[in-house]
């Protein structure tokens, strides 16, 4: 490497970052800023501060459920160490109380609810809300389940399953019946 090489890296790494700034000192500024007015109660010199990203959500659990069965209701509001409320016409108000950092409930979706999409509103304290979707299917009816296949057809009703406990009754008692004779006749012979 030679003195000249050195001595021109020398120069630009170290009048590098002052080249790139002289045109924007020398640049007339056009552009005036105003800074806001202080707002009463606000922060001191009148900047203003970030606001904290804060969630409000409502979810429901599941998103399709039939008449007659439970959601889980999942809400956020700015302050979730008060309780909020909940709205739908598929289950009514509902207040959400706090828990783990979120507000939470379980309403039951009302049995004459007809199905539908049906607007789920969280409504916070301070007056902000959230909304999501709750489908509502059909309710489909509960069937008999069949009794077990045992061969003998006496869970089937008609007139053999009417005669199953009285006949067996019947023989339960002549059995006890024929027991206690059987058990009187040795002992009539042993004496004897």
């Amino acid at each position: 490497m030679t003195r000249g090489v050195v001595t021109l890296s020398l120069v630009t790494v170290l009048a590098g970052p002052l080249l790139a700034t002289t045109p924007a000192l020398a640049a007339p500024e056009r552009a005036v800023a105003v800074a806001p007015a202080p707002q009463p109660g606000g922060p001191p010199g009148g900047a203003p501060q970030p606001t904290p990203a804060v969630d409000i959500f409502v979810e429901v659990s599941p998103s399709t459920v039939q008449p007659g069965y439970l959601v889980g209701i999942r809400a956020s509001c700015r302050d979730n160490s008060v309780g909020a409320t909940v709205v739908s016409d598929a289950f009514g108000a509902v207040g959400v109380q706090p828990q783990r950092g979120v507000l939470t409930a379980a309403p039951m979706v009302r049995e004459r609810t007809r199905p539908g999409n049906y607007r789920v509103k969280l409504e916070c304290r301070d007056g902000e809300t959230a909304s999501t979707m709750l489908q509502v299917v059909k309710k489909i009816p509960n069937q008999p389940s069949r009794g077990p296949a045992t061969g003998f057809g006496g869970s089937s009703g008609g007139i053999t399953g009417k005669l199953l406990l009285p006949g067996g009754a019947a023989l339960i008692i002549s059995g006890l019946i024929l027991a206690v004779m059987a058990m009187r006749r040795p002992r009539a012979a042993a004496r004897r």
